[in-house]
C-alpha cells in the first residue's frame, strides 16, 4: 500500500547529539533516507546570532552522500533564543539568530524552516508576549521571502508555551501576520496532547499545513514509530486523504535513543516501508 514517497521521509540529527555529523548522514544513507530536517545544533552544526559553520563544506558533505536538505530546524528550546523573547536585548538578539538560520538555510540549499510561537513569562499578560511573537515572526516572514525559504509554523504543548498550543491559535498567528511565507506545521505530539486530529488540521488551515513532525508518541514523548500509541496507518491515509504531499520530519528527542540512534532510525525506517512503493 503506497501511502508517501521515500523522498517524503526527512530525516533529523537531535538524537544523534553525541556522535559527529558524518556518523549521522552515513546512518542516513544506511537507513535508506534521503532528505534531511537538519537542526541546526552543536555539535553538527553551530550557530548563533553573530556566525554560523561554514555551509559550504557541510553541503558538501551532505550531497556527496545523495542527500539533501529540505528543511532547516534552528535550536530554540533549550538555546537562549526564541521567538517572544520577553527582555528587550534578547528579542533583538534572538531576531538575529533567526535571521542568521535563514542564511545558513538558503546556502544549504533548505525549503522550509521550522518555527513556533516561542513563549511568554507564566505571570505576564498573555497578549503582551503574543505580540512580540506576532511582530518577530512578521518580520521573520519578510525576510525568510528574500531567501526564498517558508516559515512553517507548529503549535507547542502547554507545558512548552502559553502562546500557539493549539491548531487555532496557529490559524490566529497566520491569519494576522498574513504573509506568504508564513505557513503551518503539524506536530503529531502537540497535536495529540491537544486532543486534535490530522484532518482536523487540514479542516481549519488546509493548503497552509507544508510540513509535518510526523513521529509517535503517547501522545507525549517524541517517538519512533511502533514505540507509542498512535496508528502509523491511518495517519499516513489522512495525510493522503487531504492531499498533503510535504515532508514528514523526523523529530526523535526521547533521551533513550540518545545511544543508539542509528539502530532507531534502522527500526523506524522498517516501519516506513510498509507503506512505499
Amino acid at each position: 500500500m503506497e501511502l508517501l514517497k521515500r523522498e517524503q521521509i526527512a530525516g533529523m540529527n537531535i538524537h544523534y547529539l553525541f556522535y559527529p555529523l558524518e556518523y549521522f548522514l552515513d546512518a542516513q544513507v544506511r537507513a535508506g533516507i534521503q532528505t534531511i530536517e537538519f537542526w541546526l545544533g552543536t555539535p553538527h552544526f553551530f550557530l548563533s546570532h553573530i556566525e554560523y559553520t561554514e555551509c559550504v563544506r557541510v553541503r558538501k558533505m551532505i550531497e556527496n552522500r545523495g542527500l539533501k536538505v529540505k528543511i532547516i530546524t534552528p535550536e530554540n528550546c533549550t538555546y537562549q533564543y526564541q521567538f517572544a523573547a520577553q527582555e528587550k536585548e534578547q528579542y533583538k538578539i534572538s531576531k538575529k539568530y533567526f535571521k542568521k538560520a535563514l542564511d545558513a538555510g538558503q546556502e544549504l540549499g533548505a525549503e522550509i524552516m521550522a518555527v513556533n510561537s516561542g513563549w511568554g513569562y507564566w505571570n505576564e499578560e498573555r497578549e503582551e508576549a503574543w505580540k512580540r511573537s506576532a511582530d518577530m515572526l512578521a518580520e521573520l516572514a519578510e525576510y525568510a521571502q528574500t531567501k526564498h525559504i517558508h516559515l512553517a509554523m507548529e503549535s507547542l504543548r502547554p507545558q512548552e508555551s502559553n502562546l500557539a498550543t493549539t491548531v487555532y491559535d496557529v490559524r490566529r498567528m497566520l491569519e494576522e501576520i498574513n504573509h506568504p511565507y508564513l505557513k503551518a506545521m503539524i506536530d503529531i505530539t502537540a497535536m495529540g496532547v491537544a486532543g486534535e486530529t490530522i484532518d482536523q488540521w487540514f479542516e481549519v488551515l488546509g493548503n497552509d499545513i507544508i510540513h509535518t513532525h510526523f513521529i509517535d508518541g503517547n501522545p507525549y514523548g517524541h517517538l519512533i514509530w511502533g514505540d507509542g500509541n498512535h496508528d502509523m496507518c491511518q495517519f499516513l491515509k489522512a495525510l493522503k486523504r487531504n492531499h498533503y504531499t510535504g515532508f514528514l520530519g523526523q523529530e526523535i528527542t526521547e533521551f533513550s535513543y540518545f545511544e543508539h540512534p542509528e539502530e532507531a532510525d534502522l527500526r523506524n525506517m522498517k516501519m516506513y516501508e510498509r507503506f512505499m512503493e
